[in-house]
């Protein structure tokens, strides 16, 4: 590269007095610094060197300067790394679980049937696996051991539920009895249910009701038996357990002009639905799913009719309207629901008490029964040698002269075994209702913190290979002969109605409707698909809420067996 000199001409035009430059042949000699000179030279000097490729060394100062920079910053992340490992060494530990996403967390992981997903994860992660819902921490315990752990070893500890945006506003404020937070309300209102409202002798005097509600659905079969007409069996069940549940509880039928199935469905469907809101709260105020808005209309619908069936009540003379639970609980009106023995508030029964526990108790009973016979009844359908047992065992105990009656149900062993077989492989609440600690506590070797929502996957349960054998999928009622396994949560293998605190208290009455229904449709028909479908091409496909209905409903054509 060729070396060019500014002239000696430019260099001139920046001398000053005070900074005298001398001129030798083919130079230029400075005799002190010259800010004009400086900056011509620095200019001189990028321009041989462009690309500043001969820098500088730096200076020892500059060397310390960087040395102790890099070992500060060694020293800073190796302080942090060892005291985070410190601090996970002292935390307690969480069971295992999938890692979550942010914001999200593992809800991408639940699926459209969410008691599947959680029995395929739980094969990875074991039987008590953690998973963070949104913000929510969530334990889900999938096998009888861990069950029996949190619903009876750590009940007390387990019995409390989480609020949910949807049911708060359906259920009057959580005022009723399923969804209430554990306490002196709760307590009262399971000992007001326990006691009076769904005891044996009270499910006993509705026998006559069943009874009539029962011979409706009989003779509306027949007539299609006798036209050779398919029945719409789901329709026809469905419609039976509401109006026997309105009868029982509210005095009237879904046939009079109270008719709350629609919006009991639609409480339902919403109450079994997910609601972005009740995992990332801050989301609840958009309202992006509507669920706010529609659980808000749906109580205003209920409580319309409430407080017209109430008004009804209160203005009867003529005692219709006797011993059904709105007259049981207005006899209450006014006078404490709990007791005041403990050091807690004494909570009053008004009218949005009344309101809330006839909805929890209508909403309990209208799809859990009516989607177990439909389960066992299309179990029954699929293995024509159980069904052929059950009817020689109906024939057998009943006879086909008459109809079965509720005093034949204790002699029907092997319809009991039908019963708690389809109980196991179908729970009317896969993940029963959602339960939350009231403070950390340790189970199986893991820490719960407070306030975790503990899930118990009851579908699981019913297929845990170590407590079924590895027939477990398959429908074997012969598998509880000469077993003392039970449904009412003492045998954490099986258990659909819950265990502990919390178990359902409507057991009773929800086993008399499920055996007595079943017994009958199966004494007094014979069932097959219409034509052209074999029992093993039975769509089996489940639908997932707060309950588990059958995707499609079940069509059958039946035929009349009976002699009378």
């Amino acid at each position: 590269m060729t070396t060019r000199w500014r002239s000696t001409s430019s260099l001139s035009s920046c001398r000053s007095p005070a900074h005298p430059i001398q001129y030798k042949k083919g130079a230029l000699i400075r005799d002190s610094p010259d800010p004009c000179y400086t900056s011509s030279l620095s200019s001189l000097a990028l321009y041989k060197d462009p690309l500043h490729l001969n820098k500088k060394k730096p200076s020892h100062l500059q060397m310390e300067t960087s040395l102790l920079a890099l070992l500060s910053t060694t020293l800073l992340v190796t302080l942090y790394f060892f005291f985070h490992h410190l601090r996970r060494q002292k935390s307690p530990k969480l069971p295992p679980g999938p890692p979550p996403l942010p914001i999200i967390g593992n809800l991408h992981q639940l699926g459209s049937l969410p008691h599947r997903r959680l029995h395929s994860l739980a094969k990875s992660y074991g039987p008590i696996m953690f998973l963070r819902l949104g913000n929510k921490p969530t334990v889900v315990v999938s096998s009888p051991e861990a069950a029996e752990l949190v619903l009876g070893t750590h009940d007390s500890i387990f019995s409390s539920r989480p609020s949910v945006d949807a049911l708060r506003h359906l259920s009057y404020g959580n005022k009723g009895m399923a969804f209430a937070e554990s306490g002196a309300y709760w307590r009262g209102m399971r000992r007001l249910c326990t006691l009076q409202l769904l005891s044996s002798a009270k499910v006993e005097s509705f026998a006559p009701i069943r009874r009539e509600e029962l011979g409706r659905v009989v003779r509306r079969v027949r007539a299609a038996a006798a036209a050779r007409d398919a029945v719409d069996v789901s329709a026809e069940v469905g419609q039976l357990i509401g109006d026997l549940a309105c009868r029982m509880i509210l005095g009237c039928s879904t046939r009079d002009k109270f008719n709350l199935k629609p919006v009991i469905h639609e409480a339902l469907k919403l109450a079994g639905s997910f609601n972005l809101a009740d995992y990332v709260p801050l989301l609840g105020a958009l309202d992006l799913q509507g669920m706010t808005r529609r659980a808000k209309a749906v109580n205003r619908a209920i409580d319309k009719i409430f407080e017209d069936i109430i008004r009804e009540h209160k203005e009867d003379t003529t005692g219709k309207y006797k011993g059904d639970f709105i007259d049981i609980l207005l006899t209450g009106m006014d006078h404490p629901i709990n007791s005041s023995s403990r050091d807690e508030p004494v909570h009053i029964m008004g009218r949005t008490n009344i309101k809330a526990i006839t909805l929890d108790m209508i909403a309990a009973s209208y799809e859990s029964s009516s989607t177990a016979i439909e389960w066992a009844l299309s179990e029954l359908i699929r293995n024509p040698r159980v069904m052929k047992c059950l009817q020689q065992e109906l024939e057998a105990v009943v006879g086909s002269g008459r109809t079965v009656e509720e005093s034949d149900l204790p002699k029907l062993k092997y319809l009991e075994m039908v019963v708690k077989e389809s109980f196991r492989l179908y729970p009317p609440g896969p993940l029963l209702i959602p339960h939350e600690s009231t403070e950390g506590v340790e189970i199986g070797g893991y820490y719960i913190p407070k306030r975790t929502r503990v899930i118990v996957n009851a579908w699981a349960l019913g297929r845990d290979a170590k407590a079924w054998a590895e027939n477990a999928e398959e429908f074997l009622p012969e598998r509880f002969e000469n077993s003392s396994v039970d449904v009412r949560g003492r045998d954490f293998q099986l258990i659909p109605f819950g265990s502990g605190r919390r178990g359902c208290p409507g057991m009773n009455m929800g086993l008399v409707n499920v055996r007595l229904v079943l017994a009958q449709l199966v004494h007094c028909f014979d069932w097959e698909l219409p034509q052209g479908t074999s029992p093993s091409e039975l769509d089996m496909s489940e639908d997932f809420g707060l309950s588990m209905p059958r995707a499609k409903h079940l069509i059958l054509r039946p035929s009349y067996r009976l002699l009378v």
